[in-house]
């Protein structure tokens, strides 16, 4: 993937999350935030090995 296809993964899923969360779907919404997260640390923390 490239850096501009990761950005706009993490992106899609943080809207999605916040759609989530103003619908009710709290649950949803909360392991959606979990997963840009968990996404975000992941590629961060290769970007520096790198």
């Amino acid at each position: 993937m490239t850096d501009f296809q990761k950005d706009v993964a993490l992106g899609l899923m943080f809207i999605i999350g916040i759609f989530g969360f103003i619908s009710g779907a709290f649950i949803v919404s909360a392991m959606i935030f979990a997963s840009a997260a968990m996404f975000s640390i992941m590629f961060s923390n290769r970007r520096i090995r790198d």
